[in-house]
């Protein structure tokens, strides 16, 4: 028996060893195996890092490269528009930001074309600001096509070239019978217009049609007075409030009930909101304003003031509202900010906060200032603030402001009054004409700093 047992114990124990060198050979393969599969996962991981920062770099490249051609486009049409149509630079660079080339073959096509017709650079350069998208139209295919149709319905060219420059967006609408149509009712309320007598018009179309309803309503605009540079951009546009019947004379009616002035673009933006709103949308826009503290009849004041004020939404009203509050103002300041300067509910919150922590913090001035002045924050940072407010502290750094020589100037007088009045008031009157040629450089940006 202890034969046995000593045997079947010597057996166990080989078994036993026998399964701990297996099992060590496992462990070291299994070991070397999660070894190579984690070494073979870095790799992989460390390509993909490396792909993706590849990618994201290609990305940011391509950008750069968009940004840097976009901003060469801009800067060759800025002059492509002085030297071809004598444009100032401010217009030029303003018409830059909503078309941009690099060439002028097309530009120099569509004008060629233009020309011929008989339109003068005047006539031109008032089409291309009303419509600088035509400067890269297919002068050929597209635009050649629709003037030499045009042309055929006038008796002369400068009938064409009169209605055109009145609006010039009719170039880009297509069908024969929809320009043709446009272009007449235009061009007799052009001719209509020019007589010292006013002259009520007629105009048939099928009845129901869009086309119709236009017409129709831009007629009865015109005999309550509202002008040509009002009534034209209504007329080529599909979403605009001339297009129905029933709820443009439910909008009218609300739009003269409250006395706008026909002759003012006040009007049409009061017409489009009554328009596009329900009633139920304008009442929740009235109770947002009068949780903020003001009362129906001032939200309606404001409304005659600022006719988008009731476009606003309730995150955006609200959020601007505590941006106020954080920067210092009181509800009752804000409230008299927006009730004198409606204006201000169209500012982002980031523009307010910049322009608000520079004219209270930097310079000093303080927020009741703002609230005597809230159209100082509808003034362009970049091209009005700073200059002039660079001019104020060289001024003050030299002791040449106030009876104490560095007396900062209430903020009104710096940044209300007109150019002619700021540079009069603290440019001009200084004797040192180097400190004179310094501040106007400062104004127009050709300081170093």
């Amino acid at each position: 028996v202890l034969r046995f047992i000593g045997e079947s114990f010597c057996r166990i124990e080989s078994d036993r060893r026998r399964s701990m060198i297996l099992h060590g050979r496992r462990l070291v393969q299994l070991q070397k195996w999660l070894h190579l599969s984690v070494s073979e996962k870095l790799v992989q991981n460390g390509s993909a890092f490396t792909n993706s920062f590849s990618s994201i770099a290609s990305t940011v490249a391509a950008d750069v490269s968009i940004i840097r051609d976009s901003r060469k486009g801009q800067n060759f049409t800025v002059s492509y528009l002085v030297g071809s149509l004598g444009l100032t630079t401010k217009l030029a660079e303003s018409i830059s930001k909503k078309v941009s080339f690099e060439d002028k073959s097309n530009p120099d096509s569509v004008l060629g074309l233009l020309r011929s017709h008989g339109f003068t650079d005047s006539q031109i350069s008032s089409i291309v600001t009303g419509y600088p998208t035509l400067l890269i139209a297919d002068a050929e295919e597209s635009l050649g096509p629709k003037l030499k149709f045009l042309q055929s319905r006038v008796a002369s060219s400068s009938e064409l070239t009169e209605t055109i420059s009145k609006i010039p967006k009719i170039l880009r609408m297509k069908g024969d019978q929809t320009i043709s149509v446009y272009f007449d009712f235009v061009r007799v309320i052009v001719e209509a217009d020019k007589s010292s007598k006013y002259t009520k018009l007629c105009h048939s179309l099928p009845e129901g049609s869009r086309q119709e309803n236009k017409i129709r309503n831009i007629l009865v605009l015109r005999e309550l007075g509202v002008p040509q540079r009002l009534l034209f951009p209504l007329l080529i546009s599909d979403n605009q409030p001339v297009c129905g019947k029933e709820r443009f004379e439910e909008s009218l009616k609300k739009v003269v009930e409250m006395g706008f002035d026909p002759t003012t673009s006040k009007f049409v933006e009061a017409l489009r909101v009554f328009y596009e709103s329900t009633e139920k949308a304008i009442e929740e826009k009235v109770n947002v304003y009068k949780r903020l503290g003001l009362t129906v009849s001032d939200v309606w004041a404001m409304f005659k003031k600022w006719p988008i004020s009731l476009t606003h939404s309730e995150k955006k009203i609200s959020s601007l509202f505590e941006t106020f509050v954080e920067l210092g103002f009181t509800r009752d300041e804000f409230v008299l900010m927006v009730k004198r300067q409606p204006s201000c509910l169209n500012l982002s919150v980031e523009t307010v906060k910049k322009k608000i922590e520079f004219l209270v913090k930097e310079m000093n001035w303080r927020v009741e200032a703002l609230v005597s002045s809230p159209q100082v924050l509808g003034y362009s940072l970049e091209k009005r603030i700073l200059p002039r407010c660079k001019v104020i502290k060289a001024l003050m750094s030299k002791g040449l402001l106030g009876d104490k020589g560095s007396k900062l100037p209430p903020m009104h007088y710096v940044l209300k009054i007109g150019d002619h009045d700021f540079l009069d008031r603290y440019v001009r009157k200084q004797d040192d004409k180097d400190l004179v040629g310094e501040l106007m450089a400062m104004l127009t940006g050709d300081d170093a700093s």
